[in-house]
């Protein structure tokens, strides 16, 4: 008689099932009852995927001219195997480097000029030569495919990319990538911080979830519940023994892997960001605007963790405290302009306006709040995770919780949370 399978086990399998159905077009919404769908044609994720490079790329819709791009580093673990594959197959039309890669409107523009002439893109890398390629393929035309280097952030199956434009960190419509195809020993391999980066970026569900929900609830905004769904199973086994990612835990990484994929799609479901970026994700974009020159860099993963701990925290206190008031929008162009420079706060003004709270309105919703206030604590509570428990999964994995881990001093930090709302609408 077989043994009964582990419970992690269980959880592997009904998460790889539920990645498949996404893919297939079965998956159901459970609000509409409708199934999803997301222009993924094909997530390949495997222990290893050594000598199938070719393969994986040659069954997806391409074109003949493929322009390889990558950076030094993730040529060195990826890159050069692919490219060999690209070769063999006679599809390789260049190899781009991309030194010191930075997500931005300048980096974008030496992408599109320098590919013209190919029919697609193949990234090889994570985060930011990722975004690069699915925004200049978008603005181009031109499909794309990834392979992963690192598990540093939930991107890679997103329509959307985080690009700074004049300065000013956005998140762009872009395209989905046709190809994902993570190979876990190359993952578990990667540089322990950019391990603990994808962590960090990952559990920011519980707080994105916490202000998407109140949003819906108080203003009447929409939300799904869906792309969350699609991450529960992962997740608690995740939380659970989050210590397994620094021993190169393959069954470890294959979760996290999965459940950055799925958060990706979680934001394609949903038509916009929402899923897996609100308040901690605008700490984050402020910080990468406005730090000073002489700090130190920090990957976007971690300073999603540091800024998930304090919103944890910060929504921790919300719950336990009494109806919130709601005063009218006091920031006005000018203290925009005092605070970030003319070019700059320009593009936040015109995005923050949409937001400000009039008096009337002000009061109409702290009247809301009060009456409701126990009914929405209510639906909050079962979606969040405490600061306690962020804190301790972030402790295990030896992730960065608070601003001086990550070079940020608590004055910045503290304007960092004071200003971050009026740079997005």
């Amino acid at each position: 008689m077989a043994a009964a399978p582990l419970p992690d086990e269980c959880c592997s399998r009904m998460s790889a099932k539920v990645l498949a159905q996404v893919l297939a077009g079965t998956y159901r919404d459970r609000q509409s009852g409708q199934p999803v769908k997301v222009g993924v044609a094909n997530v390949h994720i495997a222990p290893s995927l050594a000598g199938i490079e070719g393969d994986l790329i040659a069954a997806i819709d391409l074109g003949a001219k493929i322009t390889l791009v990558s950076d030094p580093r993730t040529h060195e673990v990826m890159g050069a195997r692919v490219e060999s594959a690209l070769a063999k197959m006679g599809r390789l039309h260049q190899m781009l480097f991309v030194e010191e890669p930075h997500a931005d409107d300048d980096a974008v523009g030496r992408i599109r000029a320098a590919t013209h002439a190919c029919d697609s893109f193949v990234a090889v890398g994570s985060g930011t030569i990722n975004d690069l390629c699915k925004y200049a393929g978008a603005l181009e035309q031109k499909p794309y495919a990834v392979f992963g280097t690192a598990p540093s952030m939930n991107g890679f199956t997103s329509a959307n990319a985080a690009i700074t434009v004049k300065g000013h960190k956005k998140s762009l419509p872009a395209q989905e990538p046709l190809g994902v195809f993570l190979d876990l020993g190359v993952l578990a391999h990667a540089p322990k911080r950019l391990i603990r980066a994808g962590f960090g970026d990952s559990i920011c569900r519980a707080t994105a979830q916490v202000d998407w929900l109140l949003s819906h609830l108080v203003r009447g905004t929409a939300y799904s519940s869906t792309p969350f769904d699609l991450l529960a199973e992962d997740e608690e086994a995740l939380f659970a023994e989050p210590e397994a990612l620094m021993r190169e835990d393959i069954a470890a990484m294959e979760r996290l892997a999965r459940t950055l994929v799925l958060s990706g799609f979680g934001m394609t479901i949903a038509g916009g960001s929402q899923p897996a970026s609100q308040g901690e994700h605008l700490i984050s974009h402020y910080a990468e605007m406005m730090a000073p020159a002489h700090y130190p860099k920090s990957f976007h993963g971690e300073q999603i963790a540091v800024a998930t701990n304090y919103m944890a925290a910060l929504q921790t206190r919300l719950i336990n405290g009494p109806a919130p008031r709601l005063a009218q929008t006091a920031w006005t162009q000018a203290d925009l302009i005092a605070h970030f420079g003319a070019e700059l706060a320009a593009l936040c003004w015109r995005d923050f306006k949409s937001k400000k709270l009039e008096p009337q309105a002000a009061e109409q919703l702290t009247a809301h709040l009060a009456d409701q206030w126990d009914q929405i604590v209510a639906q909050l509570v079962p979606v969040m995770r405490t600061a306690d428990a962020m804190q301790k999964a972030l402790f295990a994995t030896g992730a960065p919780s608070q601003p001086a881990d990550i070079g940020w001093s608590d004055d910045f930090f503290h304007a960092a949370t004071h200003h971050a709302r009026l740079i997005r609408d």
